[in-house]
């Protein structure tokens, strides 16, 4: 059975730091493509970060300075690392597994950014 669990959400004020976890099993997970998506409220799903199985990553541009995202295989753990959090980013943050037509979800965790 394939899980993804995300971790670390919370509440923040802004210019604060949090760091998300995605713990996965029951995947190779060194052969997968991880990223981080988030949705805003009221808003669509939208992709914040990549990393691909060969470690190369990707940004969107709203974050790119301000999170880092990375992976741990021997822990089958991914990371997203926020800095300088703004209320804009606010959201469900989801993390999600791609291998070929495989596509896995964790189930998300809350961040919330406000005075």
């Amino acid at each position: 059975q394939v899980q993804l669990v995300e971790s670390g959400g919370g509440l923040v004020q802004p210019g604060g730091s949090l760091r998300l976890t995605c713990a996965a099993s029951g995947i190779l997970f060194s052969v997968y493509d991880m990223a981080w998506y988030h949705q805003p409220p009221g808003k669509q799903r939208e992709m914040v970060a990549v990393i691909t199985s060969d470690g190369v990553t990707n940004y969107a541009g709203s974050v790119k300075g301000r999170f880092t995202i990375s992976r741990d295989n021997a822990k089958n753990t991914m990371y997203l690392q926020m800095n300088n959090l703004k209320p804009e980013d606010t959201a469900v943050y989801y993390c999600k597994g791609t291998y070929y037509v495989n596509n896995y979800w964790g189930q998300g965790t809350q961040v919330t950014v406000s005075s």
